[in-house]
């Protein structure tokens, strides 16, 4: 679909800020590997082929006897038993000496072309998930090496695999928040300012009130309750942002509801919802858009202010508050408060950039050079 004249313009103007243009293709990038986390840091393979035929671990569940082993439960890929039992076809040899085993099936596949039963695991690049626990000998946390490339954090996981899904789990979630946030912001600003009067008093009073209430009390006593939630985190923080949305909208309908389009659409008959939000919201939303990139670094920030003292996602969740904490508790390892800090720093970074060139290609006085 054709962009508009208005929005042609700018776009360019977001381009011309080079700074923000390549802010958002190196964060849409970083986002994008941390959606695809299970393919990048993953704890079982993307890809088996055993006795020809092919299966999608990090997808489905696997019990060992599906490759020849004696167990029901899911097949531990890790172990040299079960990658002996899918190089082998489930040779029962492997309980004896699976590396053995593993070598002559490689012996046989070099000399001979691969054997017909051969079988084989892909890995992703990162062969940990969040919650894996790396054995390292005993240390903890323990240091960068060519296993774990950032270290491990006290719990000994793998602190590269924890900073991509916390990558995603963050962004998601403050791009959620501020979402409903900004919706539930612009359906109340919208009604104040429209209509004005009574309606707009009594809304600015609740406001007033419910904005006075200590939102990190909330969250701290719901929390001890009720115990750590996503769900919950994520329903008190919209409970509680959205006022932060209304006046901006409101002061935007209040200027605009007697222009003279206003008023000729009235006297044609069209109805108040049609104008509030087909006519007037488009010319609000340049200020709103303003206000985004502090709203989306804030709750970022948030979270991981609230996972630093505790009260934030749950503990078994992929924080970077919690990396952050760790930082803090474990000062003989400097590799965690370096990984939560560069973490930090270039998310933030990046977001800032990018929403400053927005902001920069709404604004009617700077036009293309």
């Amino acid at each position: 679909m054709a962009l508009s004249p208005l929005n042609q313009r700018r776009w360019r103007n977001f381009k011309a800020n080079r700074r923000a243009f390549w802010s958002l293709w190196i964060f849409l990038v970083l986002y994008a590997i941390s959606l695809c986390a299970e393919l990048v840091a993953n704890d079982r393979p993307i890809l088996v082929k055993y006795d020809g035929g092919y299966y999608t671990p990090f997808l489905t569940f696997y019990p060992e006897v599906a490759f020849g082993g004696d167990l029901r439960t899911e097949a531990d890929y890790g172990t040299i038993e079960v990658q002996c039992l899918v190089a082998s076809a489930g040779s029962l040899a492997c309980w004896d000496d699976p590396e053995g085993i593993i070598a002559e099936v490689d012996a046989q596949g070099t000399a001979e072309g691969v054997a017909v039963n051969q079988g084989w695991m892909l890995w992703p690049p990162v062969p940990y998930k969040f919650s894996t626990i790396v054995n390292t000998g005993g240390v903890a946390p323990g240091a960068p090496s060519s296993q774990n490339w950032l270290g491990t954090d006290d719990t000994s996981r793998d602190l590269l695999a924890r900073v991509i899904y916390g990558f995603r789990l963050s962004v998601t979630f403050a791009l959620v928040v501020v979402a409903l946030t900004t919706i539930i912001g612009i359906i109340a600003g919208a009604i104040q300012g429209y209509f004005g009067g009574m309606v707009d008093l009594a809304m600015q009073r609740f406001i007033e009130l419910w904005g006075s209430i200590p939102e990190l009390y909330v969250i701290i006593i719901l929390t001890a309750i009720l115990g750590k939630s996503v769900w919950l985190l994520l329903i008190l923080m919209v409970v509680f942002g959205w006022v932060g949305r209304v006046g901006v909208i409101r002061a935007e309908f209040l200027r605009a509801r007697n222009f003279e389009y206003v008023r000729a659409a009235k006297a044609l008959g069209v109805s108040d919802w049609q104008i509030m939000f087909r006519h007037l919201l488009p010319n609000a939303m340049v200020a709103t858009l303003t206000l985004l990139p502090f709203a989306v670094t804030g709750t970022i920030s948030a979270i991981a202010g609230l996972d630093y003292i505790g009260f934030g996602l749950p503990a078994d969740a992929p924080s970077l508050g919690q990396l952050a904490r760790q930082a803090q508790q474990n000062l003989q390892a400097p590799h965690l408060a370096f990984t939560a800090f560069f973490t930090f720093a270039i998310m933030l970074s990046l977001l800032v950039f990018i929403f400053e060139g927005v902001r920069d290609a709404f604004d009617p006085r700077k036009t293309f050079g």
